[in-house]
């Protein structure tokens, strides 16, 4: 990473760090994020959407320490089925702590989580300091941006930062599977 990425990713974890919500480069598509510990930012993330409380949001992280805080300890089966595809493309459901906001879960006992093989976003992990929001840069039922330039019309100044950057080269978003399971939700 250059000097003005360095910049940019933190200037985009402070604005995370103060409530607000970022657009930021992932795996396949752009993403619109915000620190899962403020309830305000969820709502209003949701809002921005217009997606359903009940459906839940996933967390990305640069590393698997920083979902220890969010999910239960898996059996040992599962969690090296879910060790073997991190980081990379997988978002796994994984039991849910006690305590964890419903705007984040859902209506659902676990939370949807991945660590990110996208370089970018992972440094936005580290400079946060912890997992942060990743749900894809569109109005519910619309696709997802895979340009700066389309979020920019689409939100305006209702994203208080947009961190530039290429995307992870996949054509798809992630896979999500069940960790304790395996089965697979979305290919």
């Amino acid at each position: 990473m250059d000097t003005a990425e360095e910049t940019a990713v933190l200037d985009a974890a402070r604005i995370l760090r103060a409530g607000g919500l970022i657009a930021y480069p992932t795996e396949a598509v752009f993403g619109l994020g915000c620190d899962p510990h403020n309830e305000a930012a969820l709502a209003r993330l949701l809002s921005l959407k217009d997606r359903p409380q009940e459906k839940g949001l996933i967390l990305i992280a640069a590393d698997e320490g920083q979902l220890e805080p969010w999910v239960e300890a898996l059996p040992a089966d599962s969690a090296a089925r879910v060790r073997s595809s991190w980081p990379g493309p997988v978002t796994w459901l994984i039991p849910a702590r006690p305590g964890v906001a419903t705007l984040l879960r859902g209506a659902h006992t676990s939370l949807a989580v991945r660590v990110t093989a996208h370089p970018l976003a992972a440094a936005l992990a580290r400079a946060f300091g912890g997992a942060l929001v990743s749900t894809s840069a569109n109005p519910s039922g619309e696709p997802p941006a895979r340009e700066i330039a389309a979020l920019r019309v689409r939100f305006g100044n209702a994203i208080d930062y947009y961190l530039a950057g290429p995307l992870g080269g996949r054509e798809r978003p992630s896979e999500i599977r069940d960790a304790l399971t395996g089965e697979i939700l979305r290919n």
